[in-house]
């Protein structure tokens, strides 16, 4: 399970309609609405300046967050639409879905690498390079992964990790279907100066054909 589950904090709604959505955002909050999961619909109101902020952090439709709301259990959702003006670009509504445990949705996950000092090529001054730092996933409510761990041990120079070597969780799977790269270790860039400066030599020093 994810370890930490970002926190969204709303008030419930009085009243519904655009009178009542005006009134909200002249009150500093962004009028929004909880649906599904085999309950009625909720309205709410999200405090504009910390969704503002959550939108800025990216990402923001596909972070799963317990959604807080005083006088309501907690409950999982995900954000399924942003509304927002189309002059300032923005938020001026939110829909947000409840997640059942085996609903599946899609979320960014992060990569964790471990046994550094285990790998050879890192050993001789090769450098990590993590392509993906973060996988995008499909996976089940009730069974996120806090992250994917990669063990670097026995890697080379030269060597890369794809998303094949990392075993998933059961009912996981990425959103990209073919084999795609996660890290590599590549040779020191002093290293490959060199390297490129011998094989620059060695086509200068190759006899030409007559």
């Amino acid at each position: 399970m994810a370890g930490e589950i970002p926190d969204l904090e709303a008030l419930e709604r009085t009243g519904t309609g655009k009178g009542a959505a005006r009134q909200a955002r002249r009150d500093g909050m962004v009028p929004g609405v909880v649906f599904g999961g085999d309950k009625e619909p909720l309205a709410i109101n999200l405090p504009f300046n910390k969704l503002l902020q959550r939108l800025r952090k990216g990402r923001f439709k596909s972070t799963l967050f317990n959604l807080k709301v005083e006088g309501h259990d907690d409950v999982r959702v995900i954000c399924r639409d942003v509304q927002r003006d189309v002059v300032k670009d923005l938020p001026t509504h939110v829909d947000l879905m409840r997640l059942r445990r085996t609903t599946k949705i899609n979320l960014f996950i992060p990569v964790e690498f471990i046994n550094e000092g285990a790998a050879p090529g890192l050993k001789k001054g090769g450098v990590l390079t993590a392509v993906r730092p973060e996988v995008e996933l499909v996976v089940t409510a009730g069974d996120i992964p806090e992250k994917l761990t990669v063990d670097l041990t026995g890697l080379n120079i030269g060597d890369t990790v794809t998303i094949s070597d990392i075993t998933l969780p059961e009912g996981t799977k990425p959103t990209i279907d073919r084999d795609f790269v996660i890290a590599n270790i590549s040779a020191p860039s002093g290293l490959r100066s060199a390297d490129n400066e011998d094989d620059a030599e060695e086509v200068a020093e190759a006899p030409s054909e007559e």
